[in-house]
C-alpha cells in the first residue's frame, strides 16, 4: 500500500527560498543546454561558472526577499501591537469614564438623599416647635379661662346675697307658736301663702339632705347649712333638687303647692339649729338682715 505524506504549505520565507532555488536551477539548466553543443572541457568550465553565478544571484535574491518579507512581517506585527495597545487604551479610557460617571451619579444621589433628610429633619423640628408653641398657647388660654371663671365665680359669690327670703309675692298666714285646730301642737314655723307654682328658694347656701314626701308636710326639702342649721320647706308642688345637691342662697328647691295637711297653697318654713327642735324663724331671719 502506498503511503502519502501530508504536504504543508510553505510560509512566506520558505516560498522566497524556493523561488530563488527555482531561478538558479533554471539558469543552470539553460547553461547546460547550451554547453551540449560545445566542447566538453569548455562546456564544463562555462557551466560551472554560470551555475555559481546563478547560485550567487539566487542567494542574494533569496536574502533580499527574506529581508523584505521579514520587514513586512515586522511592520505587520508592530501595527498589530499598536492597534491592540490603542484598543486597550480606548477600553481603559471608556471604563474610567464609566466609573467616573457612576461615581458622579452616586455622589449626586447621596447629596440629594442628604438634602432630603435635612429637609425632613428641619420640617420635623419646625412641626415639633409649632406643636409645642400651640400646646403652650392652649395651656395659657386654658389657665386664663380657669382663672377668669374663678374670678367670675368669686365675684358672683361676693355679690350674691348671703341670705334671702324663701319666696316672694306672699303674705304670712301663720307664725311660730301660734295655736289652732289645724295643728296637733303649736305651730312650728312660718307660713308664706302665695300662688301655686311660685318658686321656693333656699335661704342660705348649703347641701340638700332630704327631698321626699313627708306625710302631713307633703313634699318636703331640707337643707343643711355651714353652721349646722337645717332649714325645712314643706307642702311644695314639686322638687327641683335631689339629696346631695349643693345650693346657694336663692337657689330654687321647689314651688308653692298644697301637698300634705294644708287648707291652701303656701310654704311652711322651719329653722332647726343643728337639725334639732324648730325655733322661731322670724328673729332668726331678722338677725341676719331679713324681715319677713
Amino acid at each position: 500500500m502506498a503511503l502519502h505524506r501530508l504536504t504543508r504549505r510553505p510560509t512566506g520565507r520558505q516560498a522566497a527560498q524556493l523561488v530563488g532555488l527555482t531561478a538558479a536551477l533554471a539558469a543552470a539548466a539553460g547553461t547546460g543546454a547550451v554547453a551540449l553543443n560545445s566542447s566538453p572541457s569548455g562546456a564544463a568550465t562555462s557551466a560551472t561558472s554560470a551555475q555559481q553565478n546563478a547560485l550567487t544571484t539566487a542567494r542574494i535574491e533569496r536574502q533580499q526577499q527574506t529581508s523584505r518579507d521579514g520587514s513586512r512581517t515586522d511592520l505587520t506585527l508592530e501595527a498589530t501591537r499598536k492597534a491592540q495597545a490603542a484598543e486597550q487604551a480606548r477600553l481603559r479610557a471608556a471604563k474610567l469614564a464609566a466609573t467616573a460617571t457612576l461615581n458622579q451619579r452616586r455622589a449626586l444621589a447621596l447629596a440629594a438623599s442628604k438634602a432630603l433628610a435635612a429637609q425632613k429633619r428641619a420640617a420635623a423640628v419646625k412641626a415639633a416647635a409649632a406643636a409645642k408653641a400651640a400646646a403652650i398657647a392652649k395651656a395659657k388660654a386654658e389657665a386664663a379661662a380657669i382663672a377668669k371663671a374663678k374670678a367670675a365665680a368669686a365675684a358672683r359669690a361676693a355679690a350674691a346675697p348671703k341670705i334671702v327670703l324663701p319666696t316672694t309675692g306672699y303674705h304670712l298666714t301663720a307664725r311660730f307658736g301660734q295655736a289652732g285646730g289645724r295643728w296637733a301642737a303649736n305651730h312650728t314655723g312660718l307660713d308664706f301663702a302665695a300662688p301655686i307654682g311660685t318658686p321656693v328658694r333656699s335661704v342660705m347656701a348649703g347641701k340638700v339632705i332630704q327631698a321626699e314626701f313627708a306625710g302631713a308636710y307633703g313634699r318636703q326639702v331640707k337643707v343643711r347649712h355651714a353652721n349646722g342649721t337645717v332649714t325645712s320647706y314643706s307642702h311644695m308642688s314639686e322638687f327641683d333638687v335631689s339629696v346631695g345637691d349643693s345650693v346657694s342662697a336663692g337657689s330654687k328647691v321647689g314651688a308653692i303647692g298644697v301637698t300634705g295637711n294644708t287648707t291652701g297653697p303656701h310654704l311652711h318654713f322651719e329653722v332647726l339649729p343643728n337639725g334639732g327642735p324648730a325655733i322661731n324663724p322670724e328673729p332668726w331671719l331678722e338677725a341676719r338682715g331679713i324681715n319677713p
